[in-house]
């Protein structure tokens, strides 16, 4: 392939929270980076991952999910979705396949409707309805925008996936690559581990704590085939902790287990997992706790 030919250029995911835009670049980049969970707002910074192939290289930056923000995470979070919209060389509006378009779906709508950048509809979840419904689905969508694309997938069956791929390098401008052909992620490993333990914490704790957890990594060594990491999961209330900890620590436990697995897979050792708790009261609204555990807007940069 002649370097002339070569397409490079970034793509962002926006949706709802919960619409499956980690799966989904999860799925297209072939690496578990991104967390998923069925609690929506999972996503808290802009992870941005890579997919190169003799074609080209897309950029692909997942975005937390538009919603109405509650607290200065929240506001965070929404900042960082609207920034990457202008930011990039296509907008992958992921929604699912229904005939409704909620309040939430318009927001979004709305503020794509501002901007210049080719928008490709990705209709996700084509696994859970019948083939001839989503005729119905992309048809309720064309008249609300006109789309650059549509495209209907399935993020956790992969399917037309490839055709996803294909719609998005029409969109990038040509060039050289951003990254090195290995690169899958910007995100340092400290941060890709501190958020498979959150994952992980999210899934095992089901609806009994509400969102504000944070994992912060307090060490990570390497002792030859074996990495030691020390990680504090950060809660807003006392009562928190005690679920966290669960009785005589096997809540904890089990999270240390559960996370350990995703962790070796992707640091390629053997790891000893030390795992803490710590109540810091209403961390979601501190702009010093927020920035300390990561979720820096960049809007001094």
């Amino acid at each position: 392939m002649k370097k002339e030919q070569f397409k490079s250029g970034f793509a962002a995911l926006i949706g709802r929270p919960n619409v499956g835009k980690s799966t989904l670049m999860n799925h297209l980049i072939g690496q578990k980076i991104a967390i998923t969970s069925k609690k929506p707002q999972t996503t808290r910074n802009r992870i941005q991952t890579v997919y190169t192939s003799e074609e080209g290289q897309i950029v692909f930056v997942d975005t937390p999910g538009i919603h109405k923000a509650k607290n200065r995470l929240g506001d965070y979070m929404v900042n960082v979705a609207q920034r990457s919209l202008k930011e990039v060389d296509v907008v992958l509006f992921l929604v699912e396949p229904t005939d409704y378009i909620g309040a939430g779906e318009q927001q979004i709508l709305s503020q794509l409707r501002k901007i210049n950048t080719p928008v490709i509809l990705v209709i996700n979840k084509i696994d859970t309805v019948k083939k001839e419904e989503l005729f119905g689905f992309i048809d309720v969508y064309r008249k609300e925008m006109d789309f650059a694309e549509i495209v209907p997938v399935s993020a956790l069956k992969n399917d037309n996936t490839d055709e996803l791929i294909r719609c998005i390098m029409k969109y990038l401008p040509y060039g050289p690559a951003f990254y090195d052909e290995d690169t899958v992620t910007d995100q340092p490993q400290r941060q890709i581990v501190a958020e498979l333990i959150r994952e992980k914490a999210l899934r095992s704790l089901n609806e009994e704590i509400p969102h504000g957890i944070a994992v912060t990594i307090e060490r990570m060594k390497w002792r030859g085939q074996i990495v030691d990491i020390d990680a504090t999961i950060i809660c807003e209330r006392e009562s928190h902790k005690g679920i966290i900890i669960g009785k005589q620590g096997a809540m904890l436990k089990k999270i240390g287990m559960n996370a350990r697995k995703d962790v070796e897979d992707l640091l390629e050792s053997k790891v000893n997992l030390q795992l803490w708790v710590k109540v810091k009261k209403d961390w979601r609204d501190s702009e010093f706790l927020l920035k300390n555990f990561g979720y820096d807007s960049g809007e001094n940069e």
